[in-house]
């Protein structure tokens, strides 16, 4: 690789187009950094940071990413001589965890580098299909008709799966509701880890439900109790926020705490953790998808790429642009059709990055040069 010399981390907000509510609060707006890198000869390569304002999800904030990236990841990036971005990963290693922030600049790296090689970047890291089909996850709505309303409205537009975030105490009612509509759509449902092992009784009459999995119901670091609930339930069970390094795999696959994996780029670190996930997950035969994080576009497309790889059998949560945002970040958008998105065949993402877009929505802008 030619040598990165400026590193731009350009802090955007942007509305979503509907708020986004779970159990843990409702978010309405998207804090967040596009991180672009620069080589020698011009090239820019593009990733974002996918942390929330607050620590709901993982330790990490929009705050913290722009701290780790500024203070030790850009300056670890300029230090090092790599050839390849998947060297990154061994360079990162003397910091400790911010996946987040460290997924960012490997996102970019990786940009510029499938750029640089005039080759897709879903081609670069192994991916073998060309379009992905596509899920949806919809959020808690304040009516039972307001959900079955939007559940018929993605069914028009094609997703292959809907999931439903729910509140425990509400799922069983809702799900009745839902059943009663639809009653062979594929379904699946995540709490977010709100769960308890005293909510076994309730978890366990799930199954009458004949959904395609269970979405992480119990916190993240409850291998053990996930592990005990599996081995009573017909229904799968599916890691989410358990799931952060490919250790984490192996834990849930020695214990026996899930039969499917959700992988989210951004939460193990990038796209080394996710191929080596997902080689664990083929030798182990456990099927993945790959989760949404309410991305923008830039997200969105290195999301896309992963859920290329062979292993990512189920429908993936990278809805359309359109289902997030009035105006996304990158041309073209990301569209659907019959449920499915095509990966486009130019080199990198894939996508450019619309700058009339990014200087609309940017509130700041950091620029960072190896000198």
């Amino acid at each position: 690789m030619r040598k990165i010399v400026q590193v731009i981390l350009h802090h955007l907000w942007m509305d979503y187009k509907y708020p986004f509510v779970t159990v843990h609060g409702k978010v309405a707006k998207k804090d967040f950094y596009i991180v672009e890198v620069i080589d020698q000869d011009g090239v820019r390569g593009y990733g974002e940071t996918e942390a929330f304002p607050t620590p709901w999800y993982t330790e990490e904030t929009t705050a913290t990413t722009k701290i780790a990236l500024e203070n030790y990841l850009i300056p670890t990036l300029f230090q090092a001589n790599i050839q390849h971005p998947e060297e990154l990963n061994e360079q990162f290693q003397t910091i400790r965890r911010n996946h987040m922030a460290k997924a960012a600049l490997e996102q970019a790296v990786w940009d510029l580098y499938a750029k640089k090689q005039q080759q897709p970047l879903y081609q670069l890291i192994g991916g073998t299909q060309e379009t992905v089909p596509v899920g949806v996850s919809i959020g808690l709505k304040e009516t039972d008709q307001a959900l079955l309303d939007t559940i018929e409205e993605k069914i028009a537009a094609g997703y292959k799966r809907v999931k439903l975030k729910v509140r425990k105490g509400e799922e069983i009612d809702t799900l009745e509701k839902v059943r009663k509509v639809y009653p062979t759509l594929p379904l699946m449902i995540d709490a977010n880890g709100s769960y308890s092992w005293k909510d076994k009784d309730r978890l366990l009459a799930l199954d009458q439900f004949k959904l395609l999995m269970i979405e992480q119901p119990f916190p993240q670091n409850d291998f053990v109790d996930h592990a005990i609930l599996q081995s009573m339930l017909e229904t799968p069970l599916c890691l989410d926020e358990s799931i952060h390094t490919v250790s984490d795999m192996k834990t849930a696959i020695a214990l026996g705490s899930c039969q499917i994996v959700n992988v989210k780029l951004s939460r193990v670190g990038g796209f080394s953790a996710v191929k080596q996930i997902h080689d664990l997950a083929v030798a182990h035969d456990i099927p993945l998808w790959c989760g949404g994080m309410l991305e923008a576009g830039v997200g969105r497309a290195h999301s896309l790429a992963i859920a290329t790889l062979p292993q990512f059998s189920l429908p993936a949560d990278t809805a359309s642009s359109s289902h997030y945002w009035h105006r996304d970040i990158i041309q073209p958008e990301v569209t659907l059709e019959r449920g499915m998105i095509q990966l486009p065949q130019e080199p990198g993402l894939g996508y450019a990055v619309d700058h009339e877009a990014l200087a609309f929505y940017r509130v700041d802008k950091h620029l960072y040069k190896n000198e």
